[in-house]
């Protein structure tokens, strides 16, 4: 397995896409039943190679990430040959996971304890994989409006 098993809950939201992905493997509803009864590990191996194509989809498809917590935002641009991030950093005690904190950031932008840090980074050898650990390590995909906002502010 490439990255991991989708969840219960994943499972269930895609229920229809798992049906026709079977269907695509020629298992029919019974032989499925008969799979998880009698062959418990074919069934988990046709689990994680959905769970994979799923991800690939995925993450071929993000084409920005944010990961914020309370003194630290970073921002991606996931560009073809390599990611562009955005770090901004509050230097008090700020908590910008919190309403109050994040409109506390937005109307003081420019006050010494705001830090803007920007780099680039190619990918390694697999992309998707490099764009996976972020989402591990608790990035969520965007439409990437704070990136744009904050790249129009520092460039």
């Amino acid at each position: 397995m490439k990255y991991s098993r989708l969840t219960k809950e994943q499972f269930d939201e895609l229920h229809q896409e798992f049906i026709n992905f079977l269907a695509t493997q020629s298992i029919t509803a019974d032989e499925w039943q008969n799979l998880k009864n009698n062959k418990p590990e074919l069934a988990e191996m046709e689990l994680d190679v959905f769970s994979d194509l799923i991800w690939e989809g995925v993450l071929k498809t993000a084409q920005y990430l944010e990961h914020i917590s309370p003194q630290h935002m970073h921002l991606f641009a996931l560009n073809d040959d390599q990611m562009h991030v955005i770090a901004v950093t509050l230097k008090n005690e700020v908590d910008m996971t919190t309403k109050e904190g994040f409109n506390w950031l937005r109307e003081n932008l420019m006050d010494e304890n705001v830090e803007f840090l920007q780099a680039k980074k190619d990918y390694s050898d697999d992309k998707n994989i490099d764009i996976f650990k972020l989402i591990q390590q608790g990035s969520i995909i965007t439409k990437g409006d704070l990136y744009s906002f904050f790249n129009k502010l520092i460039n």
